[in-house]
């Protein structure tokens, strides 16, 4: 039958730009090898992908190597859903705010994820076989009638479709009276911290009804090991925007805050860091204090390098990095878009001014990586200076496509930025050069390396 000329046309682009709030993607991790992605949403949900195996067919010429470096979706489960705090009433959304991978032990994996007050750890298992003949049980798992049982078998395990199988393990509650806004798991692999706007709390895996505050004079059951929160809440100066323990020393952990300082402590000296051992802090120019000063220079991001040697920061109009030997100032500062330093009133008004992005380093911190508007993202060469600004779109999703570098265009010229379109969260593989981009509800992988190359702004 032929179409009605009087029926409506469906808007196949508007179902395509169409995004619903709670398919956000608001968190992305690589495990510790590489071969599983995981991703939180809005929605509460967590996505895992897993790295395609090397070709099952033999390569058609000796030495022919494979590319294997695609993702596809291996598990999908809802990890929080939306509660209520009736002594405040107050929601608490669904959000993922953050996920970290535990390093792997044995054949399954772990992984913890955080909304704003609970925290999950998560048994990731495959199950490709399952027993058959019980002696007490039927083949539908009901008892029998022991009267019917004649003679005895040993059950065997017999070979089925592969099943991946995500079960909570530990649910740590009660821990924290504000938002989490950072997990970071330990180089001990037996604790964690977690870190909300005004404390700090550490974890053991296997215990969830209690946890060790690092910076509190006085020691209590439900400890915290920062504790900031004055006496008076007017007299709240800054907050705790970030934390992460050191990769190699498990003593060693760095906070940010919103005056864009990084305090490094040091569990050896107190087990209550109420004294940070240092203090990392960037001299501020006089001359060129404004409203939007204290906004700018808020961390939104802290990483340790690979090594351990360096930090790197993200605030609203710059990355730096920082030598742990060197708390004068950071050694190397990389300008992620200067142009919108003349824009700072429009970006108040609309919001934009306190958007967080992430940073990450490459497997071998050579060269670091942090987002930008418009599906724009910076990578900066650390030996060279030089930065190169890519786009995650559509386009460049197709398999094998080249990721392009783009200019930068200011209010007034052609192709203004978008500001709805923005690369907060990333992730770099651990030994490869692969990157995990965000943008909105849209997940981008890119393979191989690019290099940096200057560029205008």
């Amino acid at each position: 039958m032929g179409e009605d000329a009087e029926s409506p046309k469906i808007n196949h682009t508007f179902l395509r730009d169409y995004v619903t709030e709670a398919d956000v993607i608001s968190t992305v991790e690589f495990n510790q090898t590489g071969d599983l992605l995981a991703t939180g949403d809005k929605g509460g949900r967590v996505v895992i992908f897993q790295r395609e195996t090397e070709s099952k067919g033999e390569p058609e010429e000796v030495g022919e190597t494979v590319d294997s470096g695609e993702y596809n979706v291996y598990s999908t489960f809802q990890s929080h859903e939306p509660d209520f705090d009736y002594l405040k009433s107050l929601e608490i959304e669904e959000k993922i705010n953050k996920i970290r991978w535990l390093p792997q032990q044995n054949a399954a994996h772990f992984l913890l994820s955080t909304n704003d007050k609970t925290i999950k750890l998560w048994k990731v298992s495959e199950r490709d076989k399952r027993p058959e003949g019980y002696n007490l049980k039927d083949e539908e798992g009901r008892l029998k009638d022991m009267t019917t049982i004649t003679s005895l078998q040993v059950p065997v395990l017999k070979p089925t479709d592969l099943m991946v199988e995500v079960r909570p393990r530990r649910v740590f509650s009660n821990g924290h009276t504000y938002h989490v806004n950072s997990i970071s798991v330990n180089s001990d692999g037996e604790t964690y911290l977690s870190a909300d706007d005004l404390r700090i709390n550490m974890w053991h895996l296997d215990i969830t009804d209690r946890s060790f505050n690092i910076l509190l004079v006085v020691l209590v059951w439900d400890a915290h090991i920062v504790d900031i929160k004055p006496a008076n809440m007017e007299d709240l100066t800054e907050v705790i925007t970030s934390a992460e323990f050191h990769p190699h020393h498990c003593h060693l952990f760095v906070y940010s805050s919103s005056k864009g300082t990084l305090r490094l402590c040091d569990m050896r000296a107190s087990a209550l860091c109420d004294r940070h051992t240092k203090l990392f802090e960037e001299p501020e120019d006089p001359g060129s204090r404004s409203f939007f000063s204290e906004i700018i220079s808020s961390v939104s991001d802290v990483k340790f390098s690979h090594s351990g040697r360096y930090l790197l920061t993200r605030d609203y109009l710059t990355a730096k990095v920082w030598d742990l030997n060197m708390d004068k100032g950071p050694v190397e500062t990389y300008q992620v878009h200067e142009y919108l330093r003349s824009k700072l009133c429009s970006l108040y008004e609309n919001d934009c001014i306190f958007d967080k992005f992430e940073c990450v380093w490459n497997s071998s911190d050579s060269v670091i990586m942090t987002g930008a508007y418009n599906s724009f993202f910076r990578m900066f060469d650390r030996e060279t200076g030089r930065g190169v600004t890519l786009e995650a779109w559509r386009e460049s999703s197709k398999p094998r496509a080249v990721l392009r570098t783009r200019r930068v265009y200011t209010w007034g010229q052609a192709s203004p930025l978008d500001f709805t379109k923005k690369i907060l969260h990333m992730a770099w593989h651990p030994s490869e050069n692969i990157i995990a981009i965000a943008a909105t509800n849209n997940l981008y992988i890119f393979q191989d390396r690019v290099n940096p190359e200057t560029q205008g702004q």
